[in-house]
């Protein structure tokens, strides 16, 4: 029983994994600022329940919509408290989205689809996006 549940965990974290995300870069946050990309600041802990249910969440969509601009950058709520204070982060599984140094929007604990998906398809080209809204 414990292997099986170690094998499921182990593809679980892989297939989570597979999310194209990069981790928190000062320099390069800036840059994509600069250039007008949108920003998505995910405040993770690996040990989080719902951090998980986003990372799921986050894999499908950008798997769904491989033509996103959304950048994803991830701030480790435990080894870079540095930049959990920075954006005011109240805990972890918040998730900030950026754009032109502002922010967008800002969701804690969030783990219904549509919510997430609806911030994110903002960011979407036009052609696509009006094919999201029908």
């Amino acid at each position: 029983m414990v292997k099986v549940l170690f094998s499921f965990f182990l593809l679980f974290s892989l297939n989570v994994m597979a999310l194209d995300k990069m981790p928190f870069n000062e320099k390069q946050f800036k840059s994509f600022q600069d250039q007008g990309i949108p920003v998505l600041i995910d405040v993770y802990a690996i040990w989080c329940p719902t951090c998980e249910r986003q990372q799921i969440i986050l894999k499908r969509y950008f798997d769904e919509n491989p033509n996103s601009p959304v950048k994803v950058m991830v701030v480790d709520f435990d080894d870079n408290k540095k930049w959990v204070r920075h954006f005011k982060a109240p805990r972890q599984s918040t998730l900030f989205l950026y754009q032109h140094h502002q922010q967008q929007w800002l969701s804690v604990a969030e783990t219904r689809t549509r919510v997430i998906e609806k911030a994110l398809n903002k960011y979407l080209p036009a052609v696509n996006n009006q094919a999201k809204v029908e």
